[in-house]
């Protein structure tokens, strides 16, 4: 069995295949989760599968997949499973993407009409290879689901479109309801974890939605436990609220395989409330700080909480 996994790493991760092995240590009883399975989440499994869809759940190994999917919400990735970028930190496969799919849109709004979601969350992987990025895709997605399914609130996680000009205009135009885009890490981090992308880019895109529409919720989200200093984080929360970032989730970092990056530490749960306080002091609507928190975790209570907090 584990060769069989290890062959599988070194399939999805060509570019990794050569490092050698980074063990992160055992996990702490506070981040282990029950194994997925139940009658909804087979369910949920067998309409990605019907539709031919990928989901972020399984790309990433999401550790939640069990409960998010047992209550028939699943993260959609359009635009294919395979990225151009190579981070160390992502299980997502990296190679060269096949074409477009211009009936995925469809599929998806299918896929929510389906779930009778009341909030969706829809991400992709990078395509350095497409002129946009993928942003029309983006939009013609969100276009889709509002067509089929009015009442449902449209959360999106998007690349950082770096050197794609005119991607956040038609982001922007498309108006879903959230708009994220992950730092991930702190900028000390970039060369080794996030190698392609660039911090301020990635600064710059959330300052550029949430000016384009300041309706638009804009959310953030940053991994612990890769070597990161607590003042680096925040610093990191001060620059997305100059962006005018609304919402900030942090988890635990986990290692995918031997061959990304090791775990630095597993930060203990009172050092997440911690972060939570600063990052509220800090004027954030909404902070989601836990060690099994990810970017579209509860994403529909979330997104509730974020309009009480702009009522109020």
């Amino acid at each position: 069995m584990t060769l069989r996994v290890e062959i599988d790493h070194r399939l999805r991760h060509p570019e990794k295949a050569h490092r050698p092995d980074r063990p992160g240590g055992a996990k702490p009883p506070w981040i282990r989760v029950k194994a997925p399975g139940g009658a909804v989440y087979e369910e949920t499994r067998a309409l990605m599968r019907a539709q031919n869809l990928t989901t972020v759940c399984e790309e990433a190994a999401c550790p939640n997949i069990g409960e998010c999917w047992s209550q028939r919400h699943a993260t959609m990735m359009i635009l294919g499973d395979i990225c151009t970028r190579a981070c160390a930190f992502c299980n997502v496969a990296t190679g060269l993407p096949g074409p477009v799919d211009a009936g995925e849109p469809a599929r998806v709004a299918h896929a929510v009409a389906t779930l009778a979601l009341r909030h969706v969350v829809i991400t992709s992987v990078d395509r350095d290879d497409l002129p946009d990025g993928g942003a029309a895709h983006f939009a013609a997605v969100i276009a889709a689901i509002r067509a089929s399914s009015p009442a449902t609130t449209i959360e999106i996680l998007t690349p950082d479109f770096l050197r794609k000009p005119g991607a956040e205009a038609k982001i922007a135009a498309a108006r879903p309801d959230v708009f994220n885009h992950n730092l991930e890490t702190v900028p000390r981090l970039y060369p080794s974890i996030r190698p392609g992308a660039r911090y301020f880019q990635s600064l710059r895109l959330l300052d550029s939605i949430k000016r384009a529409d300041e309706n638009i919720f804009t959310k953030s989200g940053l991994m612990v436990g890769l070597g990161e200093e607590k003042a680096e984080i925040g610093q990191v929360m001060d620059d997305l609220r100059i962006a005018g970032v609304d919402f900030l989730t942090i988890g635990q970092y986990l290692q995918p395989s031997l061959k990304h990056a090791a775990v630095a530490r597993y930060v203990p749960p009172a050092e997440f409330e911690e972060l939570a306080s600063m990052a509220r002091a800090k004027g954030f609507l909404l902070v989601s700080a836990t060690p099994l928190t990810r970017s579209s975790y509860h994403a529909d209570a979330d997104f509730a909480a974020l309009r009480q907090a702009r009522a109020a």
